[in-house]
């Protein structure tokens, strides 16, 4: 989805990969069990992509964005299988994964019908037993200043939880930290 230049420096900076490493990832994955087959959902410049090749036994990537796809595949191929597409309608068959994330990329997605339909996909492409999991941010006004003029719909918590259900999830579970949310639910 479409970023600004501020925004597009922060997310590819050092900085963002070393907070990303250092205290997002870790926090947001606490406990999940990626199994064999992950798929990462918007991963942009990669800086979570990074991370999860050392954490996930096969990772497969799915990107919105043409030119950062073949950024990811050029960087990442060799080690990840990348695939351009949309998160609301994926091109991978059903049930072929263990676990699917998303990190900081759920407000880029253009409207709650469309994250709606990202998260029905995201079970749709899980085994039984699988997770889904991620974080994102809570919004506030620092976060909403890095966004002007970008794609912005920040999900509202207190329907997180029903909207996952919806999508065919069970035991969705929410943790607030500082600025951001995690999330996991599973696939029965």
């Amino acid at each position: 989805m479409p970023m600004n230049l501020i925004h597009r420096r922060v997310c590819n900076s050092d900085r963002w990969a070393r907070a990303v490493e250092d205290q997002l990832l870790p926090w947001a994955l606490e406990g999940v069990e990626f199994g064999s087959e992950t798929l990462e959902i918007g991963p942009g410049y990669g800086a979570t992509t990074h991370v999860l090749l050392r954490l996930a036994e096969r990772l497969t990537i799915l990107e919105v964005d043409r030119d950062s796809a073949k950024r990811l595949a050029d960087r990442y191929g060799d080690r990840a299988e990348v695939i351009h597409g949309d998160g609301a309608d994926m091109p991978l068959p059903d049930g072929r994964f263990d676990s699917v994330v998303c990190f900081t990329m759920l407000h880029h997605v253009p409207s709650p019908a469309l994250q709606d339909r990202l998260f029905a996909e995201a079970r749709r492409v899980l085994r039984p037993g699988g997770v889904f999991a991620g974080c994102d941010a809570l919004g506030g006004w620092r976060f909403r200043m890095i966004h002007i003029r970008d794609t912005c719909v920040v999900v509202p918590l207190e329907t997180l939880p029903a909207r996952l259900r919806a999508a065919g999830f069970e035991e969705p579970e929410i943790t607030t930290g500082t600025g951001s949310f995690r999330f996991r639910a599973r696939r029965l």
